[in-house]
């Protein structure tokens, strides 16, 4: 069936898509929009939004994303054309006629889909009956139990010329051997391809057995042998177990690549759903796109000897051209001599976790590859590193990515070959009378606070700490994914400042979906055609708040730490105040040591967040001061 992009895109028009994801998760507007804790992971404050007007989801916290069509084929589970017919149905419209020839293809793909599901069935009972005995015992040695075969559809190929040919004749021999069952060498008569080994079933997306991994049982090369290419096998497009990994890896908000099948089945088992492995190749860019569209950074888990560090490079190598912002690769290398399974069966899952928590970042796998590639002793070898760096950077096609990977490793050479100089450390002037206890030097008092942090010590934060967080949002916009989740889980009183946050969020959404870079002029311009023009400008007035990152001129990395901080104190305050109340109703309630305690520590920790927001303000009060006296 001929499904034209006019087609599909009057079916994406008709189709309101709020009620159709509404039917199952429940949605609360947000401005223009439709906001709710997200489908596909685990979450307690929205992040995932829906947007009629351009026919979108986006989730900040997961990053999955689509149409109608990908929500009925994600979230439902159901297959592109049963999507599509089942849109198409609801929205009255009739599906284009057959195209003859897709028709013919469609039914030869049927026979091929059949035969390979048939071939797994039958291994499969080869491996539960008398001649899988030596197959189970390997499993059962390595640690795979028996409902995890079973999961994985694990099966037994016997040391057979024509076991699985006799048990599939009635497909015919040319459609076994275009299936890659069978072998055909020249005129002599197809014969089994796999013979004595055990079977792993490689399945598409949507969970059909599309071709088999066949490692050896006992001695014999080559170790693993894969079915060959078909019209449903493409080796560089599949990952194996993506249909299983793909739910998973979006539960769990990453995605672990390793390198073989039983690597993926023994994590599997450990608890690591969201694991996949290239078919005994290097990662290709197709494979690189697929894994990108389950999470933003996928962790590579290779093994620590040669052939597990050269295919990191490799890879590593591969997705610099494809690179974007906030799409890269990460890499975990395990101990020597060890792969994945070997870690969860000796040291247990916990062993494995701790690697997945500090993975390397792709930046510094290639630093430290060219770092070693050759000495650095010379003028000439050092010039040859940066000339290295360089063309790697220019691999990358997007160009503020390029910049970015230029700047650091332009900043990381200069750090490792700049002189070193001994830094000149000025003895502390003589204050008579001013010394401290054995002779240390005389240290001023702390300065009393300025007005802007008395003022958030009287007034109270909510209100004013809301407006600042604002202007530091519209300050620094790129900030607002990053702190999506939380934000969307904020209640503001004031209903204009309310608005202006929905509006911010709107434009946000809106640029992750167009994957445009939002900055601060171009937000104001925006919120100037929606109306939020005044108010915009008045957060921004140089007497509100004074937090470094409402300042214009403030130094990027203090903002965004000082940001955090004020975005902290702004969640964690009304929870604060809520668990006051509630323990001062129970004290009044009735009396006790324990709820006297407990209000007592609340009021300290209502303390302690004035205390951290004013040292905020005072903070910055300081450094302008300072600023203004060096000038």
């Amino acid at each position: 069936m001929t499904l034209s992009p006019q087609f599909l895109d009057e079916l994406r028009s008709r189709t309101l898509l709020s009620t159709l994801i509404g039917r199952s998760t429940k949605l609360q507007k947000a401005g223009r929009e439709w906001r709710a804790c997200c489908p596909f992971h685990n979450e307690k404050t929205p992040s995932f939004y829906v947007n009629d007007d351009k026919g979108f989801y986006h989730c900040f916290g997961c990053s999955a994303h689509g149409d109608a069509i990908r929500w009925m084929t994600d979230s439902q589970g159901l297959p592109f054309m049963d999507a599509v017919k089942e849109l198409a149905q609801a929205a009255g419209m009739e599906l284009p006629a057959m195209d003859p020839r897709a028709a013919e293809k469609a039914e030869a793909a049927k026979g091929l889909h059949e035969a390979s599901a048939d071939a797994a069935q039958w291994f499969t009972d080869q491996l539960n009956g008398l001649t899988g005995a030596t197959a189970r015992d390997v499993l059962a040695k390595r640690g795979i139990k028996p409902e995890t075969a079973r999961a994985f559809g694990l099966g037994f190929a016997p040391d057979s010329r024509s076991g699985l040919k006799t048990a599939l004749k009635d497909y015919g021999d040319p459609l076994l051997v275009e299936a890659g069952l069978l072998i055909k060498v020249e005129e002599k008569i197809p014969y089994d391809r796999f013979r004595g080994r055990l079977m792993i079933p490689i399945r598409d997306s949507r969970g059909r057995t599309i071709a088999f991994g066949g490692r050896i049982i006992g001695e014999g090369e080559p170790k693993y042998l894969n079915s060959p290419e078909t019209p449903l096998f493409d080796k560089g497009r599949t990952l194996y177990n993506l249909d299983k990994a793909a739910p998973a890896a979006r539960k769990a908000g990453r995605l672990i690549v390793v390198e073989g099948y039983m690597d993926v089945i023994a994590l599997t088992q450990a608890g690591f759903g969201e694991v996949v492995a290239p078919n005994g190749t290097a990662v290709t860019e197709a494979q690189l796109e697929r894994m990108w569209r389950l999470s933003d950074l996928p962790i590579l888990c290779l093994d620590g000897d040669s052939a597990g560090q050269k295919a990191a490079i490799r890879a590593a190598h591969r997705a610099m051209p494809l690179l974007a912002p906030g799409r890269s690769l990460a890499f975990v290398t395990l101990p020597q001599g060890q792969d994945p399974d070997d870690l969860v069966r000796l040291k247990g899952p916990a062993a494995f976790e701790a690697l997945l928590n500090e993975p390397e970042p792709l930046v510094d796998r290639l630093w430290a590859s060219e770092l070693a590639a050759e000495p650095l002793d010379t003028p000439e070898q050092k010039a040859g590193l940066k000339a290295r760096l360089a063309d790697l950077a220019k691999t990358i096609a997007d160009q503020n990515v390029a910049h970015e990977y230029q700047a650091e490793f332009r900043r990381r050479f200069d750090e490792m070959f700049r002189p070193q100089r001994k830094a000149f450390e000025p003895r502390a002037p003589f204050v008579p009378g001013k010394r401290g206890k054995f002779g240390q030097p005389y240290k001023p008092p702390i300065a009393p606070p300025g007005d802007g942090a008395k003022g958030i010590r009287a007034g109270g934060i909510d209100r004013i700490l809301a407006k600042a967080v604002l202007a530091g949002l519209i300050r620094h916009p790129a900030e607002i994914a990053r702190h999506m989740e939380v934000l969307g889980s904020l209640k503001l009183a004031d209903n204009t400042l309310g608005k202006l946050f929905e509006a911010v969020v709107d434009v946000a959404v809106e640029d992750a979906h167009e994957n445009m870079a939002l900055d601060s002029q171009r937000l104001l311009t925006i919120l100037a055609v929606s109306g939020f023009d005044i108010i915009a400008h008045e957060l921004l007035r140089a007497d509100q708040l004074s937090c470094s990152f409402t300042q214009r001129d403030a130094e990027p990395t203090r903002a965004r730490e000082d940001l955090d901080e004020a975005i902290a104190i702004l969640v964690a305050r009304p929870e604060v105040d809520a668990a006051l109340a509630a323990a001062t109703a129970m004290m009044q309630a009735n009396y006790s040591d324990e709820a006297f305690e407990r209000q007592v520590s609340l009021v300290k920790e209502q303390q302690a967040l004035d205390a951290r927001l004013a040292n905020l303000v005072q903070a910055n009060e300081d450094a302008r001061a300072f600023s203004t006296e060096g000038n």
